[in-house]
């Protein structure tokens, strides 16, 4: 087997990329510290073609050295915007329709693979900070709470990690 080179892959143009249609996801990270998580999240973000980025509180905006190091470039393909704080992202999405999911370790949320997307819905999905998680209000906010299931020693993953397998997931039920 030999490897292909990015002809072979055939990917698109940034610009390209804007007219792309997207799954109907929009990404919340509630205040992130780490830009290269951010960074990384815009770089799945692409893979997965998700609708947007809603950047909120503290967590850092492009352009970014940090970011770009692991966006490598997403940052400029992903539609994002900043809002001062999580609520205010949330309020903003439910009133353009969205489902608010929250990820996040609650008493009765859904095991991620147990939740099933529907087709026709828009979902906004929450990541919180890397020490504190999703914020309380936020949780509060959410129509649900989704969980991965772990069965090792450490009681969270990095977000960077949780939000591949999370877009991942709502990107095998939502693919156009």
């Amino acid at each position: 087997m030999k490897k292909k080179t990015m002809l072979d892959l055939g990917r698109i143009t940034a610009e390209e990329f804007k007219s792309v249609e997207k799954i109907p996801v929009a990404v919340v990270l509630d205040d992130v510290r780490s830009e290269m998580n951010i960074g990384s999240v815009f770089r799945t973000a692409d893979a997965f073609v998700i609708s947007h980025i809603a950047l909120c509180g503290i967590t850092a905006t492009p352009p970014s050295a940090e970011i770009h190091k692991t966006a490598l470039g997403a940052e400029d393909s992903v539609d994002w915007a900043h809002y001062n704080s999580v609520l205010d992202a949330v309020a903003f999405l439910r009133s353009q329709g969205y489902t608010i999911c929250t990820i996040e370790q609650v008493h009765g949320s859904i095991s991620l693979q147990q939740f099933e997307a529907k087709p026709g819905e828009k979902y906004a999905i929450i990541f919180g900070n890397e020490v504190k998680g999703v914020s309380q209000a936020a949780v509060d906010a959410s129509d649900c709470c989704i969980e991965i299931p772990q069965c090792g020693t450490k009681h969270s993953l990095n977000i960077a990690n949780t939000a591949a397998i999370v877009m991942w997931h709502f990107f095998q039920q939502l693919k156009l």
